[in-house]
C-alpha cells in the first residue's frame, strides 16, 4: 500500500521539475531575447503546449512569455 507521505512526495517531485523547465525557458528568453522568439517553439523544447506554458508560466513569474521579452528589450534598450 502506498503511504500518503509518497504522493505528497511526489507531488512536490513533480512540481518542481517543471519549474526546473520553466526556468531553463526563462533563462533562454533572457540569452536569446534580442533574437526572435515563439511561445509555441519554446514550448516544445519544454514538452509542453503553448496554452500550458503560457498558464504556467503567468502563473510562476507574475508576466506572460511576451511581456517578459517585451520588458527585456525595454529595459536594455533594444528594439522588437
Amino acid at each position: 500500500m502506498c503511504q500518503p507521505a509518497w504522493a505528497e512526495a511526489r507531488t512536490q517531485a513533480v512540481r518542481l521539475q517543471a519549474l526546473r523547465e520553466l526556468r531553463r525557458i526563462r533563462d533562454r528568453i533572457d540569452r536569446e531575447h534580442t533574437r526572435p522568439l515563439d511561445v509555441p517553439g519554446l514550448a516544445r523544447e519544454a514538452g509542453l503546449t503553448a496554452e500550458t506554458l503560457h498558464r504556467t508560466f503567468t502563473r510562476a513569474y507574475a508576466t506572460t512569455p511576451y511581456a517578459f521579452v517585451t520588458a527585456l528589450r525595454a529595459t536594455r534598450g533594444e528594439t522588437p
